[in-house]
């Protein structure tokens, strides 16, 4: 599936060719920009909370404690994993949508916003997902990475063994391809392994033959990160992956919007998660 990017939003000619066309898709740009907005100014007031690395409870919650949830079901921990230079604060909307969803046991990882490998914040992640299985009893888990932690978590998947352990990775918004946008940002040495035709991103696109887990790459045709847009769909030959594309939201919308987090739902808890969510999905 290929999408040529978002034309313009002043740019008279194609106005005067394509006036009805180009007026619809200056709405749904100028709707998005608005969302990333609000999203962006929501977040900042978050963020502090999300410094503190989470408790870690020793049963599942009780219930009666006020918030209406569906019974749990038997079903691997999910763990979640942040963007770049962003914290746990990101999940709060889709931990909640999870739990409210009989996802109990749903945890979140924290980096240090100075990790410059995305090699070495997969180890950290391997770390991670090794202490999860052991508190828990669970063999695997899902992962659910925004961004760069969708990109940190499939390279522990695909290249460090992962797939042991990972059912199935959910992406939101990752290059996986690398992307190009803001080439000043090169002075960040992770973001220099972010783009295309990097060593990190060269060992992505090697064969992976016999990998177990199973990916499902949500993109957004309105992703100003995603430099091109279709760098956030997974093309591997070797892999199990299914592509969503998602038109109306930008990236910050990925992990908070309500009809994002209720498609996550259903892929997580397919037998085979592109069955049930490959395709589209129109949000605005």
């Amino acid at each position: 599936m290929k999408v040529t990017g978002v034309l313009p939003l002043f740019f008279p000619s194609c106005r005067r060719l394509w006036p009805g066309r180009l007026a619809g898709l200056s709405l749904t740009l100028l709707r998005a920009t608005a969302l990333e907005a609000a999203i962006l100014a929501g977040h900042l007031l978050l963020y502090p909370t999300g410094l503190i690395r989470e408790r870690h409870p020793a049963a599942l919650p009780a219930p009666g404690d006020g918030t209406a949830r569906l019974p749990a079901r038997p079903a691997p921990p999910v763990v979640l994993l942040h963007g770049f230079i962003d914290n746990r604060s990101v999940f709060v909307l889709l931990r909640r949508a999870l739990a409210q969803h009989g996802r109990q046991r749903v945890e979140s990882l924290n980096y240090s916003p100075l990790t410059c490998d995305i090699r070495t914040a997969a180890e950290l992640l391997g770390r991670h997902v090794e202490e999860i299985c052991a508190r828990t009893g669970s063999p695997r888990v899902d992962i659910v990475g925004h961004s760069l932690g969708g990109l940190i978590a499939r390279y522990y998947a695909q290249c460090l063994g992962g797939d042991l352990r990972v059912r199935t990775l959910v992406t939101l918004g990752t290059p996986h391809s690398g992307t190009r946008v803001a080439p000043l940002a090169d002075a960040h040495p992770i973001v220099r392994q972010m783009r295309p035709g990097s060593a990190v991103i060269e060992e992505l696109a090697r064969p992976a033959p016999g990998c177990r887990t199973r990916f499902v790459s949500f993109w957004s045709d309105l992703d100003s990160l995603m430099v091109p847009l279709e760098t956030a769909c997974l093309d591997h030959p070797d892999l199990d992956a299914h592509n969503v594309r998602v038109s109306g939201i930008g990236h910050l919308a990925l992990p908070v919007h309500p009809a994002v987090a209720a498609v996550i739902r259903e892929a997580l808890d397919a037998p085979r998660p592109g069955d049930r969510s490959a395709g589209g999905l129109t949000v605005a």
